[in-house]
């Protein structure tokens, strides 16, 4: 994490107004709206208006936070953790050599792959350009620099169009000097899409990613950014730390870029940050990504102790369990939902008609948060006998419990009597195998009443 000399310390897009398209359908609708023939064509995500749309053609509103890779490679279960917590996107800080690193294009790939698992978008950013061309940063990378970077990393990322976006340099500009803040960036835009890159592009404000000149929010420098880049998919972030600590600055902010009908994304926020955020990024669709995990060096910045999802700090139940957090708005992006292998069979056809058998299923919950007025429930399937290709479970409270938030299963409650089951891509538990299925919050004491399993 850095620290912003001015304003304060420093430390991501999108309206969800697209009607649901398909891949093919996009193509029409690019033609039949006028938009750019690079928005229908640029494989994986892609911007139409304001809006970040996945492969598929369907609209995608980040929900995340982020993995401080670099400074802890040896956390290879963060990502997964934040998953299991409802997290559609995860940010991962990597390094160019400058000042960390660089990252080595296997651990990249092998990141990628992570997320991929767990059905996360991956954020990939440089972080040694933090604060650039600022007397406080002597030692950040330029833009080019991070370019460098990613042209050196190039194999990895090619051909993951439909799971990554490059945030090309974080907070890449100080305070000093922001009017070279738009020629940096729309070099780095242009240079990116030069060397073959057709990845939807991340760029950050000025001001340690604050923007308190309102150089980005104001004036023509992002339509100049977003024009210069040849298939029009570039994606503003703004970081809002202290300088937004009233809730009209956020209000201003978003309504200033909503009127530019462009992409924006908060690509961070801090724990002191009024919850306006979240709630007017859900009623305008704006995605977001909350800084960060664990390992800062204020512990008010982390999430959870120690890179344990079962400390989890204030912070980090707002971001995850707040009205408008993660596990209340986070939706996976479609593109997850064709990653199923096809099922062949080499064993021949007969006249009579067979049925597979069913797996045996039990479940378990587990209280791995209680706050007293609430509390977190993370629900454990395991395959008893044989593979599970989908389940239900039902389960009834001893007492006044009930749910009030839930992610990663279809939920129905009557009465005392809770019914769940799986949302796809979460339906199969291999044979003799464990999994972490999905979580959600209660209200009143929080208890781990017996779970009745049924498997597809």
């Amino acid at each position: 994490m850095s620290v912003t000399p001015a304003p304060g310390r420093r430390r991501p897009l999108l309206r969800a107004l697209l009607t649901v398209l398909t891949a093919a359908a996009t193509a029409v609708a690019a033609a039949l709206f006028l938009l750019p023939a690079a928005q229908a064509q640029t494989p994986g995500f892609h911007v139409v208006g304001n809006d970040l749309v996945d492969a598929n053609g369907n609209v995608f509103v980040m929900r995340g936070s982020t993995h401080p890779h670099e400074w802890y490679q040896g956390e290879t279960e963060a990502i997964a953790d934040m998953s299991a917590l409802g997290a559609n996107t995860v940010r991962v800080v990597l390094g160019s050599g400058q000042q960390w690193g660089p990252s080595p294009a296997s651990a990249v790939e092998a990141l990628i792959e992570e997320c991929k698992a767990n059905k996360v978008v991956c954020v990939l950013e440089v972080h040694d350009t933090t604060g650039y061309g600022d007397q406080y940063a002597p030692n950040a990378a330029s833009l080019d620099q991070a370019v460098d970077y990613w042209e050196s990393i190039k194999d990895v990322l090619m051909g993951e169009e439909e799971y990554i976006l490059i945030n090309i340099g974080n907070e890449a500009w100080g305070n000093d000097d922001v009017s070279g803040w738009e020629p940096a960036t729309t070099a780095a835009v242009e240079r990116m899409r030069r060397i073959g890159f057709e990845h939807t592009l991340v760029v950050d404000a000025p001001n340690w990613g604050q923007d308190w000149t309102n150089t980005m929010r104001d004036g023509d420098a992002a339509q100049n950014i977003f024009d210069a880049d040849p298939l029009k998919n570039t994606v503003f972030s703004v970081h809002m730390y202290s300088v937004y600590s009233q809730p009209q600055t956020v209000v201003d902010y978003f309504d200033a870029f909503e009127a530019k009908n462009l992409p924006l994304i908060v690509g961070e926020f801090g724990f002191d940050t009024p919850e306006t955020i979240e709630a007017e990024a859900r009623e305008r669709g704006i995605g977001w990504i909350a800084w960060s995990w664990s390992g800062n060096s204020s512990v008010d910045h982390d999430q959870v102790i120690g890179f344990d999802p079962n400390q989890m700090r204030p912070w980090g139940e707002r971001v995850f369990h707040g009205p408008n957090g993660i596990g209340a708005t986070s939706e996976r992006a479609t593109v997850f939902d064709d990653d199923t292998e096809p099922t062949t069979s080499d064993e021949p056809t007969t006249d009579e008609p067979t049925t597979a058998p069913e797996g045996d299923c039990s479940a378990e919950i587990e209280v791995v948060s209680d706050w007293g007025s609430g509390w977190q429930g993370n629900v454990h399937i395991t395959a008893d006998n044989g593979a599970v290709d989908g389940w239900t479970l039902t389960w009834t409270w001893p007492g006044s419990q009930r749910i009030s938030s839930h992610w990663n299963a279809e939920l129905t409650q009557t009465g005392a009597t809770v019914t769940a089951s799986d949302v796809g891509w979460n339906a199969a538990v291999a044979a003799g195998q464990t999994r972490n299925v999905f979580g959600f919050i209660g209200t009143g004491a929080g208890v781990e009443p017996q779970v009745t399993c049924s498997a597809a």
